[in-house]
């Protein structure tokens, strides 16, 4: 197995943690992880759970205090939960990494929340195709931000012709 894939499974478990945190997904994600890092020990399971929890208090007070504060705790939670999976992949021995690593590939499938493509706040992601449409005197837009004023042209004087 490549370094390059097992970065790249560490980097989707990092973000996973992070975009699950506070969602319906958190529970199963929280458990399937905190089993794939403990690898069979009781006390290590535990030790993960409550290093979950933790992080999604984090999160979720964060958002308290303004975007710039989420923002903050969305890097460092990423980055926290990267770093751990990464290392713990790079310590393992070949034929166990290669385990690993499939495993994880799975519980992210199932458990993680997946997300293309985000467009932040007030935006629109999209990963095939849009099609936004208005007929005659309707309004269609993707965003708006502010106020929209709908009106009927005036009709001619006849005499205008």
């Amino acid at each position: 197995m490549s370094e390059q894939t097992w970065v790249e499974l560490a980097r989707a478990g990092g973000a996973a943690v992070v975009r699950a945190a506070g969602t319906d997904a958190w529970a199963g994600l929280r458990e399937a992880l905190a089993r794939w890092f403990g690898r069979g020990d009781e006390q290590r399971h535990r030790t993960e759970l409550e290093l979950l929890d933790r992080t999604a208090a984090e999160l979720l007070g964060a958002q308290e205090g303004g975007a710039a504060d989420a923002a903050h705790a969305r890097a460092d939670g990423d980055r926290v939960w990267r770093s751990r999976i990464e290392r713990l992949l790079k310590e393992l021995p070949e034929h166990e990494r290669r385990r690993a690593a499939e495993e994880l590939r799975e519980l992210l499938r199932h458990h993680a929340p997946h997300y293309a493509n985000e467009s932040g706040t007030g935006g629109i992601a999209v990963q095939e195709s849009l099609w936004i449409h208005a007929e005659q005197t309707s309004i269609a837009a993707g965003v708006v931000n502010g106020n929209v004023t709908a009106s009927f042209p005036p009709v001619p004087d006849p005499i205008q012709g």
